[in-house]
């Protein structure tokens, strides 16, 4: 009778052996992400909301002042910082509402268009990613010299004198060309590779039931790419929030401030000249964050799978 339970007792040991044993190779790749995530976002991030609450000027101790920063950014109607932070953040919703369908639409009619592979795709594909690998500096030096009132080809072409970075709604059309045209080609791979993931069959069936290009383009890509735009409309949607080169170099904040978008209050407060005011630039930025957050949540929301 001894041997059975020597063998019993040996295999709760094994087991309990087993259990304590952990599995560090999943850290070991995980860990170093942690750490750049900890040491280079989440600590700035963390530490930005807390100078929100304080007056500091980069140089001296921090005072915290509570919700005073905020306060005077959202409701004291005479300060200059509540006129920056709503004319600002109203720049940047017009920015975004204007930018982003385009920078969704464009890159899907484009993907689907070579997706058909046309003559000379793969060269077409090349020419439209091409000016995302450009630095924001030369993309502005070229849309520049392409909207020149006077030597520009633009104008040329139309047969007028449009002063298309200093003036209404032209400033604004100028911010919209020259920002999709710049990103176009990142939304316009993801979007072909989630197209060349779709099997032929549906199309052939879809062929069969004699139904239209347009007919196939709703009924089968549009959804069958639903993650993929989701993807693309919340990232796109989040860089557009933070737009910040476009209208500083192109427009320089545009006529009377039309299209100085609250980035560059934010950059001006608290790098600016003159004496830093980093307690209300954090505040800006932190509210700035929220609507981020909010709108890629309900972006997330509308555009989800449902079953």
């Amino acid at each position: 009778m001894e041997a059975p339970v020597k063998v019993i007792e040996k295999k709760a040991t094994f087991k309990r052996s087993k259990k304590r044993t952990v599995n560090w190779t999943p850290w070991v790749f995980v860990t170093p992400h942690l750490v750049i995530f900890s040491l280079f976002f989440l600590v700035p991030i963390l530490y930005g909301i807390y100078i929100s609450f304080t007056s500091w000027d980069l140089v001296g101790k921090p005072d915290f002042v509570g919700l005073a920063n905020y306060k005077e950014i959202l409701w004291q109607k005479d300060s200059s910082f509540y006129t920056q932070f709503h004319n600002g953040l109203k720049n940047t919703f017009i920015f975004v509402l204007l930018s982003v369908p385009s920078c969704i639409i464009i890159p899907l009619l484009l993907a689907s268009a070579l997706n058909a592979k046309p003559r000379f795709h793969k060269l077409f594909q090349s020419i439209f990613y091409m000016p995302t690998l450009f630095s924001i500096s030369a993309v502005v030096i070229i849309w520049t010299l392409m909207f020149n009132v006077n030597q520009g080809p633009i104008n040329n072409l139309l047969g007028k004198s449009i002063l298309w970075t200093g003036s209404q709604p032209y400033a604004w059309a100028t911010l919209v060309i020259v920002t999709v045209w710049w990103g176009i080609g990142g939304n316009m791979i993801i979007y072909q590779a989630a197209l060349n993931g779709i099997p032929k069959d549906y199309y052939e069936a879809a062929d069969v039931d004699g139904a239209n290009a347009i007919q196939k383009f709703f009924k089968i890509t549009l959804p069958s790419i639903r993650g993929q735009i989701l993807y693309t409309v919340v990232i796109t949607t989040i860089a557009q929030f933070n737009v910040y080169g476009q209208p500083l170099m192109l427009t320089a904040g545009g006529p009377t401030d039309s299209t100085r978008v609250l980035l560059m209050d934010i950059q001006q407060n608290a790098f600016g000249s003159g004496q830093s005011i980093a307690g209300i630039a954090s505040a800006m930025a932190f509210i700035l964050g929220l609507c981020i957050m909010v709108v890629s949540l309900i972006q997330f929301l509308f555009l989800r799978n449902r079953d």
